[in-house]
């Protein structure tokens, strides 16, 4: 891979990771409310606990997708982007285009979900 695709999706990926950290902070900030409005009665509580515990499952989902965009942009830096960590071999860029983030190839991948 040449210096202007690790560029090309250096780039990319430092977006969606500001993209990521403003949705973080947007669900915060909602959870902070859910949590900071009085609730009435035992419904309006185990509604307000449902939607914070909804709001904060979402922010997990986001938080693991972070760290896979961090540690793509370690490979980035090390020169190992687009190499996949389990068999070695290119990842393909039509792959690399749609998961960017991807340690795998597709090959590897379809492996690593048929062990789990």
């Amino acid at each position: 891979m040449d210096k202007a695709d690790r560029e090309k999706y250096k780039k990319n990926l430092l977006e969606k990771k500001e993209a990521i950290i403003a949705k973080l902070s947007e669900v915060y900030n909602e959870s902070k409310e859910v949590e900071s409005g009085i609730a009435q009665d035992i419904v309006d509580r185990a509604e307000s606990s449902y939607t914070k515990e909804f709001l904060l499952s979402l922010s997990d989902t986001e938080r693991a997708q972070l760290f896979m965009i961090d540690e793509a942009l370690r490979r980035i830096e090390k020169n190992e982007f687009g190499i996949c960590q389990m068999c070695g071999k290119n990842i393909s860029k039509k792959r690399l285009d749609a998961v960017p983030w991807s340690p795998y190839c597709i090959e590897c991948q379809e492996k690593s979900e048929e062990e789990s």
